[in-house]
């Protein structure tokens, strides 16, 4: 049975090299047990990680038992990833059942409170946020919607993931994942106008 991986790396992971082999290719070393490969995907796709697993859930004592417990899946189960797949949409769709197998085995009042609101979530670069402002009400605006909203629109606005890899992570059809974002949306729009609205300045405007 191989070692589990996942806690080691966080404690030492080492600094990625230029030539880093792609998802694919680590994946494919992964099922030959290289650690290296591991620890090389586990640094790429950490802050991603972090970011999703945090924005379902809503707790940040939560989220590095997701990203570990989900990568250690990875570790385990390389050999099940189908090359029609892109990597990051199958690794995302193990992350997603965690998420929602932590908030059920979890469940709490889902109300963000002022710590909460204050602190800014890592690895948020290039986001399409004008400032910590936005990001701030983005959060309390996520606080009023049920976890698969929350998923949909942090997937499509946040990761620029199209409706059908969506719909592959979620494990549902891909009229879904719209129906959500357009709840979802009319949700926000309700709750703040400015965040909600169709302009190119709006970081939560209709998606292309």
């Amino acid at each position: 049975m191989r070692d589990k991986p996942t806690q080691r790396v966080y404690n030492s992971m080492p600094q990625a090299s230029a030539g880093d082999a792609s998802d694919a290719e680590l994946i494919a070393l992964i099922c030959e047990s290289d650690h290296r490969a591991f620890e090389q995907l586990y640094r790429r796709y950490y802050q991603r990680l972090f970011r999703f697993a945090y924005r379902i859930t809503r707790r940040f004592d939560q989220t590095e038992e997701i990203i570990n417990d989900a990568l250690y899946v990875v570790w385990k189960k390389a050999s099940t990833w189908r090359q029609e797949t892109v990597p990051s949409t199958w690794i995302f769709g193990i992350a997603y059942k965690k998420c929602l197998k932590s908030l059920a085995e979890r469940p709490r009042a889902e109300h963000l409170n002022i710590e909460e609101a204050d602190i800014q979530l890592p690895g948020v670069q290039d986001s399409g946020l004008k400032n910590l402002e936005i990001e701030d009400w983005i959060s309390v605006a996520f606080s009023h919607l049920p976890a698969e909203q929350r998923a949909v629109l942090e997937l499509t606005y946040y990761h620029g993931l199209h409706y059908k890899e969506i719909a592959t992570i979620m494990d549902c059809p891909e009229n879904t994942v719209k129906t959500r974002i357009f709840h979802a949306r009319k949700k926000i729009q309700a709750l703040f106008p400015d965040l909600a609205e169709g302009s190119g300045d709006s970081p939560l405007g209709q998606p292309s």
